[in-house]
């Protein structure tokens, strides 16, 4: 991982908008011309190709690794074969440089993070047990006890979010460390 790279996570509960937001965010920062990576963490198998194709055949013969290549893109299957799963410090070594990169999942790691809250599916707000939640975007208004130096956006105004995070980045807020 590249220093200069900045890194922000970005959190919630299922059902919340995470995705639906990381799109906008990430279409508009390609088309600023940012380079941005995205690593989303799954609970699921992941599967990539169809059973019945050479590549499935043979990681299922026990390959370590498979690269999969084609004109338009490549995917690499690692197997952990009961290894452990990589930390995300591991993960992020391997993606490509970048001028962001965006983490969905990781919830309790220590990097920061904008929260997407929704208290309409009934969960919890995160930041109030998460220190390292910098921003929460919500389509409900700030309550009056928000923790001091948290930002509240309108998560039913995406692009306020993009100028926020715009903001950000011109200030190098998350930027990777040596």
């Amino acid at each position: 991982m590249e220093l200069g790279t900045q890194l922000l996570g970005v959190v919630g509960w299922s059902g919340s908008g995470k995705t639906t937001l990381l799109e906008y965010l990430v279409s508009h920062l390609a088309a600023q011309g940012k380079r941005v990576n995205v690593l989303k963490h799954s609970h699921h198998d992941i599967i990539l190709e169809p059973a019945h194709k050479d590549s499935a055949r043979l990681r299922r013969a026990g390959a370590a690794e498979i690269l999969l290549a084609s004109p338009y893109r490549y995917a690499l299957v690692h197997e952990l074969r009961d290894a452990p799963e990589p930390t995300l410090s591991e993960l992020l070594c391997r993606l490509a440089p970048s001028d962001l990169i965006l983490v969905e999942g990781f919830k309790w790691e220590p990097i920061a993070k904008l929260e997407i809250h929704r208290p309409s599916i009934g969960k919890p707000a995160i930041y109030r047990e998460d220190k390292h939640i910098v921003a929460v975007a919500s389509d409900v208004a700030a309550p009056e006890d928000l923790p001091a130096g948290v930002i509240w956006l309108d998560l039913n105004q995406p692009a306020m979010v993009l100028e926020w995070l715009n903001h950000a980045m011109q200030n190098d807020l998350f930027a990777i460390r040596a």
